[in-house]
C-alpha cells in the first residue's frame, strides 16, 4: 500500500521548505574548504560574548526539562516592551510561531492572505492545516501591496493576513503609516501576523512602535526572533507579542518543552547585550553598502533592501547560481518565490563581500565569454 495515500490532500499536496545547504555538505559534495556561506541571512559575527557565557552556565542542568513556561525569557520581554506575560508566546524559532498562529486559529477552509514573494513558510502554515492561501500580486518593486491585500481578506472572509517587514526575500519595507492605516481597514475578526524577523536591521528614521499597536488593535501577533541581529539561529528562539486571548490560544497548540533550557538562557542574555545588536547593525549597513555598490559596479539591478540580505537580478540564475558554489560561495536561489532570475545574498564580513563579488564578477565575465550556459 502506498502510506502517503493515509495523509490528507492537502498534506500529500505541500512541497517541502527547502533549506539552505551546510558549508560541511558543500565540502564533501565539492571538495573544496574556504566555502564563504551568505545564504542563510545568518549573522556573520556570530552571537554575543553574553550570549555565549550564559549558554555555557546552561548546559550545567541539561540533564533538567525546560523551563515551559519560559519565565526568565518572559520576564525579559515584559521588562524590554512594558507587555504581561499574558502576552507573550515563545517558539522554536519565528517559523514555530507562524505555525501555532495557523493551528490555533486555522481550519480546513479557511482563508489566508500574503503577498507574492513573502516569506514561503505563510504557504506552507496554512497549507498544513487544510488552510487555503491567497497570494496578493506583489506592488511594484516587488513589495506588498496592502490595499489589494486588504480588499483581498475582506472578499474572501480571511481568518489570518501574514505580513513581512522587512520581508524576506525581497528586503522591503512597509511604513508605519501604510501599517496603521491597513490595520484600521481590517475587520477586527481578521487576524494579522506581522512578521518581524528583520527589525533590528531597521534605520532609525525607519523604526516604529508595533508593539504600542497592540492595545489599539487586539487582532494584531507581532512575530519576532532571535535568529538573525542576535545570532542564535542555531538554538531556534523567537516569541510573539499579542493580545492575552490570542496569546492563550497559542499557547493551547504549543508544546510544553519547544524551546530548550540552552536557548532561553542565550536569549535572556543576547536580549541585555545591547552593545552587540548595535555592532551588528552598524556591519550590516556598511556591508550592505559595500555589497549594493559592488552589484551596481557590475551593472547589476537590485532590490533595495532593509535587512541583512540583498536580492539581485541576474541572467541564468541557476547555472550562476551553481558556478559560485564551486568558486566557493554559497547564495540562495529564490526561483521557489516566482522569482527565477533572481538570486539572494546575505551581508556577511567585509572579507566575505569581496570575495563573493570578486566570485560573481568572475562568472558574469565566464557567461559573456559563453563558458557559463
Amino acid at each position: 500500500m502506498n502510506y502517503c495515500d493515509l495523509a490528507p490532500s492537502y498534506i500529500r499536496s505541500i512541497a517541502p521548505y527547502q533549506p539552505g545547504k551546510p558549508i560541511s555538505e558543500l565540502e564533501r559534495e565539492l571538495g573544496i574548504t574556504g566555502i564563504v556561506k551568505l545564504a542563510s541571512n545568518e549573522n556573520p559575527l556570530g552571537a554575543s560574548p553574553a550570549a555565549v557565557a550564559a549558554m555555557q552556565e546552561a548546559i550545567k542542568t541539561i540533564a533538567l526539562y525546560p523551563d515551559g513556561n519560559g519565565f526568565d525569557l518572559k520576564d525579559a520581554l515584559v521588562k524590554r516592551y512594558g507587555v504581561t506575560h499574558a502576552n507573550v508566546t515563545l517558539g522554536n524559532g519565528s517559523n514555530d510561531l507562524l505555525e501555532l498562529a495557523a493551528r490555533a486559529f486555522l481550519t480546513p477552509g479557511d482563508n489566508v492572505v500574503y503577498s507574492a514573494h513573502a516569506f514561503a513558510v505563510y504557504a506552507l502554515a496554512s497549507q498544513a492545516v487544510g488552510a487555503t492561501g491567497i497570494s496578493v500580486p506583489a506592488a511594484k518593486g516587488y513589495g506588498h501591496d496592502l490595499p489589494a491585500m486588504l480588499k483581498a481578506a475582506k472578499d474572501n472572509k480571511a481568518k489570518i493576513v501574514f505580513i513581512a517587514n522587512p520581508n524576506n526575500p525581497t528586503g522591503t519595507f512597509l511604513s508605519a503609516d501604510e501599517l496603521e492605516v491597513f490595520l484600521r481597514g481590517l475587520p477586527p475578526e481578521i487576524l494579522v501576523v506581522l512578521d518581524e524577523a528583520y527589525n533590528e536591521y531597521l534605520p532609525e528614521d525607519k523604526r516604529y512602535d508595533s508593539v504600542g499597536w497592540l492595545k489599539e488593535f487586539p487582532n494584531l501577533i507581532i512575530s519576532r526572533t532571535f535568529s538573525k541581529a542576535y545570532g542564535l539561529a542555531g538554538l531556534r528562539v523567537g516569541y510573539a507579542l499579542a493580545h492575552e486571548q490570542v496569546t492563550d490560544m497559542m499557547n493551547r497548540v504549543r508544546q510544553p518543552f519547544n524551546v530548550n533550557s540552552v536557548a532561553q538562557a542565550a536569549a535572556v542574555a543576547a536580549l541585555r547585550d545591547v552593545s552587540f545588536v548595535k555592532k551588528t547593525f552598524e556591519l550590516n549597513r556598511r556591508g550592505m553598502l559595500q555589497i549594493t555598490e559592488g552589484l551596481t559596479k557590475l551593472g547589476l539591478e537590485y532590490i533595495p533592501s532593509f535587512g541583512n540580505f540583498v536580492a539581485f537580478r541576474i541572467g541564468n540564475a541557476t547555472a550562476m547560481y551553481r558556478r559560485l558554489l564551486e568558486l566557493g560561495v554559497i547564495v540562495r536561489p529564490i526561483a521557489n518565490y516566482d522569482m527565477p532570475d533572481w538570486l539572494r545574498v546575505s551581508i556577511g564580513l567585509e572579507s566575505e563581500n569581496a570575495k563573493f563579488l570578486s566570485a560573481l564578477e568572475k562568472c558574469i565575465n565566464q557567461q559573456v565569454n559563453g563558458e557559463i550556459k
